[in-house]
């Protein structure tokens, strides 16, 4: 069944090719395809192109198939095109011609487009969510490993004293940028289009203030045009905003793989988050980390692909737009699982204590040595000089202890500042 059939039978082969994916993809969609057809349903009886008992009898109706949905009980066959075309299917064999009115004044342009937005409204808001476990978890890392010093390097040579505290909450405060990313996907996706139909509107009498408060919408797309121009920039914005979060994870990923090598001997991951090798018995591989590493890196590639689908498209509905579906579900639900086990593994993450004892690492201080010169009166310039000279010489001394004050140093991290921050970005 197709929602355009004309009695004009279609090749097999080019149904096969333009259908796709698609019916497995809007598997997705399909509560949020009820949900916005249940909204429309009551606009259609509020304006009088529906009477009382067909409204209610859909209403009902589309309930019973949320409730499959919810289950496990609804699939597209083979034999429908889409998620749409199934619904309205399944309308008709149990109400007959009310069935056949629930897409009086839509298309499924604005159909996809209102379960797009819908769906991506609830994901954004769950990675939102995620996103800030995480933060705490990061936070609280800090905040117990606060005074454990840790070197800090430049070009991957020792540079200057940092600390586990300093680490933990540098990632902690990189996710908060992630979070207004999101909060900027949210308000893009948080539009109603449904009403602009195939992109034109329609001559009906539709009230589409009505089904924006009917279906939490913050606001109505209120130009038809710019409704479907929403499809695509809808995608790449959630993209871009994933790709964020996606490159915070994968940094913190390389430095868990870098830190734990024997190299670094940093840090320590229990047996039961490492893999080991076929005929090395010696193995523990951060192989949890390495995954977070790649698919995080394939996120980020997303935001580009959906560029090159949608980038000389001129206005108006066209066909590649399907195309989007199968590069965004999968990724949403990838970065959501990178999240997941990245919430489970941090928490087990073991700090070591005695990293500085190590004797190359006296260096780290060299910068701490001349500023307290330059404090006793001594010019910066001819300080960097002295001190140059000592650790030419093999007479420098490091004093192996830091006194930093700053906002944001090792001393003064800022904690409860960056709660502040994330609090007030959350809640935008």
């Amino acid at each position: 069944m197709k929602l355009w059939e004309k009695g004009i039978p279609t090749d097999k082969q080019i149904e096969q090719f333009t259908v796709g994916n698609d019916r497995e993809l809007d598997l997705v969609l399909a509560k949020y395809d009820a949900l916005g057809s249940i909204a429309h349903a009551k606009m259609l009886g509020q304006i009088g192109l529906l009477t009382s008992e067909e409204t209610t009898s859909l209403v009902d109706a589309l309930n019973d198939i949320i409730a499959d949905i919810v289950v496990g009980n609804f699939e597209i066959e083979d034999s429908f095109e889409d998620v749409h075309s199934k619904i309205e299917y399944l309308l008709t064999v149990k109400l007959g011609d009310a069935g056949k009115k629930i897409h009086t004044a839509r298309s499924r342009n604005d159909q996809v487009l209102v379960d797009v937005h819908l769906y991506l409204k609830d994901e954004v808001k769950a990675l939102k969510e995620q996103v800030k476990t995480l933060f705490d978890l990061l936070m609280e890392s800090a905040e117990k490993h606060q005074n454990i010093l840790l070197p800090g390097y430049t070009h991957l040579q020792i540079a200057m004293p940092s600390s586990f505290g300093m680490w933990f909450s540098a990632y902690a405060e990189s996710l908060i940028d992630d979070i207004t990313m999101l909060n900027a996907a949210g308000k893009i996706v948080d539009q109603n289009p449904l009403g602009s139909a195939a992109g034109y509107g329609s001559s009906f009498p539709i009230n589409r203030t009505f089904t924006t408060q009917e279906l939490g919408f913050e606001t109505l797309k209120f130009n038809a045009v710019a409704a479907q121009m929403s499809r695509g920039k809808a995608e790449k914005t959630v993209a871009f905003a994933m790709s964020s979060v996606a490159a915070t994870l994968s940094k913190f990923a390389m430095d868990v793989c870098l830190y734990m090598s024997q190299n670094f001997n940093f840090i320590g991951l229990p047996s039961h988050l490492t893999t080991g090798s076929s005929i090395m018995p010696h193995k523990k591989n951060p192989d949890v980390f390495e995954l977070i590493r790649g698919k995080c890196n394939k996120i980020q590639a997303l935001p580009y692909e959906i560029t090159l689908i949608t980038n000389n498209l001129p206005s108006g509905y066209h066909r590649d737009l399907q195309l989007l579906k199968e590069g965004l579900f999968p990724a949403i639900q990838t970065l959501k699982s990178c999240l997941d086990i990245a919430i489970f593994s941090i928490k087990d993450i073991t700090v070591k204590d005695h990293i500085l004892e190590d004797k190359k690492y006296d260096y780290l201080f060299t910068v701490d040595t001349l500023n307290e010169m330059v404090v006793a009166g001594m010019p910066f310039r001819d300080a960097y000089k002295a001190v140059a000279e000592q650790l030419e010489a093999g007479t420098y001394k490091s004093p192996k202890e830091t006194k930093h004050t700053h906002e944001g140093s090792i001393n003064n991290l800022c904690l409860s500042n960056i709660k502040e921050k994330m609090d007030k970005s959350f809640l935008m």
